[in-house]
């Protein structure tokens, strides 16, 4: 038995492969699309920029990545030497980097909303299932519920402590991870260097894809989601101008063979969400729609639409094999 980080995409981007040509006339010259790939946080990666100078264009990207290797050097859950990982190790980090500050506190504040439903603090409970779910002879039951008691009482948002560039846990052994916020805040880190650089047509995908003015032909971006039980397959599809869509999917990581244990935790239980179900948020920054996912997954019916709203989120679809089953708006 075996954990599965096959990291299936929640979103499959139909942008470059929905009939579009890699050469289109804008102004009297040919804007040219210029693509890369990569991952973030673990996650597949891409940069969709239009324009009639290749070499601005990856001028551009090479600033982007720059900016990418700065900010995974904070987030990174991975790496032991990132800023996060020394906060998990230490229990403290005295000289926090104020995007570090910035994405936690965003970060606290959704779980604020959302009432615990969204929570950074649960790490602790995702090592314990990685841990039973990696150990020769693993129980297909997954965890001892002792050792599930144990990883929840450390979990508590209320219980992480900023003090201007200093941060800390209340207790020993808790831990945060940002990866349900940060790849968002990457993309729209990332983004803005991009526009810095003169770039306004382009769809940013550091892990939650976020598309900036229209194609160069005066369309959408088009974002297929993907069917939870066939991620390579779209289910349905948005078409988003100056917007972020991000999805949340029990079916990214599954700790066991039988996909009943997912990597989603719900702060408030330690139960997994189901392999098989999913929910796309449309906002107007990565930030947000990724963070949204998350809590919007876990969220039960007659709290979601109060959450999206507080959350600044606009959309949310819930989507199993059977098609979209659920639309929330703001």
């Amino acid at each position: 038995m075996s954990v599965t980080f096959t990291r299936r995409r929640a979103i499959t981007v139909l942008a470059a492969a929905a009939g579009l040509p890699l050469l289109l006339k804008a102004t009297g010259a040919e804007a040219r699309l210029v693509r890369w790939e990569g991952t973030t946080l673990g996650a597949k990666s891409t940069i969709q920029l239009y324009h009639k100078d290749e070499a601005k264009a990856r001028a551009a990207i090479d600033a982007a990545l720059a900016e990418l290797a700065r900010l995974e050097a904070m987030f990174s859950v991975y790496r032991a030497d990132s800023a996060l990982s020394a906060l998990n190790r230490d229990g403290v980090l005295a000289d926090a980097p104020a995007e570090f500050v910035e994405m936690l506190t965003r970060a606290l504040h959704l779980a604020e909303i959302s009432g615990g439903i969204y929570d950074p603090t649960i790490q602790p409970v995702w090592q314990t299932y990685f841990r039973h779910f990696t150990s020769p002879g693993a129980s297909a039951s997954g965890p001892t519920q002792a050792d599930l008691a144990a990883a929840m009482a450390l979990v508590d948002w209320k219980g992480v402590r900023i003090d201007g560039n200093r941060v800390s846990f209340a207790k020993p052994g808790m831990g945060l991870t940002l990866n349900s916020g940060a790849q968002g805040f990457i993309t729209d880190r990332v983004a803005a260097v991009l526009r810095d650089h003169g770039f306004s047509q382009m769809l940013v995908d550091m892990g939650e894809p976020r598309a900036m003015a229209p194609k160069p032909d005066g369309s959408a971006w088009r974002i297929g989601i993907a069917n939870p039980a066939n991620p390579d397959q779209a289910i349905t599809h948005l078409d988003v101008v100056d917007a972020c869509v991000a999805t949340s999917g029990g079916y990214g990581t599954v700790f066991d063979d039988a996909a009943r244990f997912t990597h989603l935790i719900d702060p408030r239980t330690g139960a997994t969400a189901p392999a098989l179900a999913s929910v796309s948020v449309v906002a107007k920054t990565a930030t947000q729609a990724d963070g949204l996912a998350t809590a919007m997954l876990l969220a039960e019916p007659e709290k979601r639409q109060a959450i999206l709203k507080a959350g600044g989120g606009e959309r949310a679809l819930y989507v199993t094999p059977a098609g979209v089953v659920a639309s929330v708006e703001a």
